[in-house]
């Protein structure tokens, strides 16, 4: 009897060995990997660059000399991206386009029944501009585990990441487990969705990049109105060390490569550089290109890790910087991940604490963080590791600086715009009352009101209730023409805003007079005697013995615009031993105006200006020492959107985030002008 039971036992292991064997094997099989194919990337250099055939555009009827704001939105997520349909997201490039000229959006995700009834998103005003950024990684992976016609569609990584097979995990863990199933492939491939040498998964990706086009053509007002201007776009979605590097192309006509480079292929940003390069601006003479960089905040100091701290080179070094300077001349200051302007307590920063930079941090403002210094890090996408004062648009325009000085060209010199990063087609929704989230399920807010999810893998922290309803690029230019907006955005003439549509003017100049700001002609005096923003001083003539900026703003004028409480400007630069400096000087407005906000019901009082100007001079300055100044417009307080979801909730039911103390109950809003730059003699 017991020799009989131990038989049995024995083959009941052996049988449990070899199933796990077995599915080990199956496992390896399905999640097999396609790794690195330079040939890939050689052949985008083939790629035939040309445009899909559309009606011609007609000259803008309506033309402004001392050029007018534009509010748009340049990084917009649809259902073509795999980490919006991982959350359920079914809109897409026509469901974005027709939401940013003001028609209504249900967020209707997958699977949703007939019986449900999904909030409504809606943006207050429609938008001037916009371009579709879905990611080029992942593009044609999305295509194939939806096409029930491919190879692709029923293998194991499909059916994990369409939410057919599912995990016996809590249900706010499902849409983690959809995005995980691809990203755990970083930037290789899935062999068994991709086929050879991934020639299925590069396919597709051109199908998808096609219907991009297409529907940025047909959204593309080519009427004299000039109405609504859209640009041909995606995003590079590159990570390193956990640590962001992600940028959005967009291009200046329709006239683009037929094929898109993401991280998978173009595994670093100088090869993505060189291949926009080579394949777009030398390979056709209708294709111009630029490249903007954005959630610095995530970049452990590697987004702009200065020259003079690298292993290239000086020949290496200044090659590279001349190629990214071309190629890069605006940064994404601020977007729904947060803020990339500064933070406190770096202890390689020296000056006084900025109280203006505790906005929208995914870290915690009040919590200490390790200096990076000088070396980069890793873990920003994680929320973990040290913190550099290069992730920070403020500290890296003065680094920028410091680089030139050694290599003669400089890589950092970045004009400013902020945006959305919707991943549900919804660009610019960005009111804090009733902002129904980021990502799919946002939608619900007690998910939206999450202080933190694991990604699985450790591929990144979410934190919903950290995220915010994103920002609004700016852009100055004669007209709402693909031509004119890429070219005020190649001179940096852009500004970005947390949302609301405030309209800022930045200039310097050694002649502009004192009393601009009393000038019924304040710009045509500005732009003959002086530069705007994203320009640079010239050398110092005249009598003035330093130059004098002018900065005014206005707030907006929409019903739901706050009221303007101060103007700012911003003095950022590195001195002769490297030290990294700020100064923030306030020019117009006060701090204590005696505006606020009442928590308990999100109504704000008090005194605000719906205008302001002022002229100012450094008190500091100093012919020899280089600087960048920019400008920053603050309103008056109110209610971060987190507030008005908890308030609308019955106290029962309102999450712990409800009663975090580290999470901001109120804010500023605010607008950000490009730099102006100062080469010290």
């Amino acid at each position: 009897m017991i020799k009989s039971t131990l038989k049995v036992l024995l083959w009941l292991i052996l049988l449990l060995i070899l199933t796990a064997t077995g599915l080990y094997l199956w496992l390896r099989w399905e999640f097999a990997r396609l790794e690195r194919n330079d040939a890939n990337y050689q052949a985008l250099f083939n790629a035939p660059v040309a445009a899909l055939p559309a009606q011609p555009v007609q000259p803008c009827r309506d033309h402004y000399p001392q050029r007018r704001a534009w509010f748009g939105a340049l990084h917009v997520h649809t259902a073509a991206s795999y980490d919006a349909t991982a959350f359920g997201v079914i809109a897409g490039a026509d469901e974005a386009y027709r939401f940013a000229r003001g028609e209504p959006l249900p967020l209707r995700l997958q699977g949703d029944g007939a019986e449900i009834q999904p909030p409504v998103a809606r943006i207050s005003s429609p938008l001037d501009f916009m371009a579709v950024t879905d990611h080029a990684e992942g593009l044609g992976e999305n295509r194939l585990c939806y096409d029930r016609s491919s190879d692709a569609y029923g293998r194991l990584v499909c059916r994990l990441y369409r939410g057919d097979l599912r995990l016996p995990l809590e249900e706010t863990a499902q849409p983690m487990v959809r995005l995980a199933s691809t990203a755990i492939f970083g930037q290789d491939r899935s062999a068994r969705v991709c086929g050879e040498d991934a020639q299925d998964c590069l396919r597709a990706a051109d199908l998808g990049w096609r219907d991009n086009q297409r529907a940025t053509e047909q959204w593309q007002d080519h009427s004299d109105d000039c109405n609504f201007t859209t640009f041909h776009a995606y995003e590079y979605s590159l990570a390193e060390e956990a640590s962001n590097l992600h940028r959005n192309v967009i291009f200046r006509s329709a006239t683009v490569p037929q094929s898109i480079a993401g991280a998978k292929e173009a595994r670093t940003p100088p090869m993505l550089w060189q291949w926009l390069a080579t394949t777009c601006r030398e390979g056709h003479p209708d294709c111009d290109v630029l490249a903007i960089p954005h959630n610095s905040n995530w970049s452990s100091g590697r987004m702009w890790l200065p020259y003079r701290y690298s292993n290239l080179s000086a020949a290496e070094a200044r090659a590279e910087a001349e190629l990214r300077a071309s190629l890069e001349p605006l940064a994404e200051i601020m977007q729904t991940k947060g803020d990339s302007e500064c933070r406190n307590g770096l202890a390689s920063v020296l000056g006084a604490p900025d109280e203006a930079c505790d906005f929208e941090k995914l870290r915690p403002a009040t919590a200490p963080v390790q200096d990076c210094g000088n070396t980069p890090g890793s873990g920003g996408m994680m929320l973990k590791g040290c913190v550099s004062r290069f992730n920070y648009l403020r500290h890296v325009l003065a680094e920028g600086q410091a680089d030139a000085a050694v290599l003669g060209v400089n890589p950092f010199k970045l004009g400013i715009i902020a945006d959305t990063d919707t991943h549900t087609a919804t660009p610019n929704a960005g009111q804090e009352a009733n902002w129904q989230g980021s990502h799919g399920h946002d939608r619900d807010v007690q998910h939206r009101l999450l202080s933190a999810v694991e990604v699985p893998g450790d591929i990144a922290t979410g934190s919903p209730v950290r995220y915010n309803p994103g920002g609004v690029a700016g852009i100055y230019a004669e007209q709402n023409s693909r031509a004119a907006l890429f070219d005020a955005m190649r001179r940096r003439e852009t500004f970005g805003t947390s949302g609301p549509r405030i309209r800022p003017r930045f200039f310097a100049g050694w002649e502009l007079p004192e009393d601009l700001c009393d000038n019924p002609d304040f710009l045509a005096t500005a732009y003959a005697r002086g530069v705007p923003m994203g320009g640079d001083l010239p050398p110092a003539h005249g009598t003035a013995a330093s130059p004098l900026f002018a900065l005014s703003a206005a707030a907006d004028p929409r019903p739901e615009g706050g009221l303007l409480q101060r103007l700012q400007i911003i003095k950022t630069w590195v001195d002769a031993e490297g030290r990294s400096h700020q100064a923030v000087f306030d020019v117009a407005g006060e701090a204590d105006n005696g505006a606020g906000v009442d928590p308990d019901t999100c109504e704000v009082f008090g005194p605000g200006s719906s205008q302001l100007c002022a002229t100012w001079r450094d008190p500091g300055f100093a012919p020899a020492q280089s600087a960048v100044y920019y400008a920053r417009v603050l309103q008056n307080p109110s209610c971060r959107w987190s507030r008005y979801d908890c308030i609308a909730l019955p106290v029962t039911e309102r999450p712990p985030s409800c009663s975090d103390p580290a999470l901001p109950v109120t804010q500023q809003e605010r607008a950000w002008t490009s730099p102006i730059w100062y080469r010290g003699r």
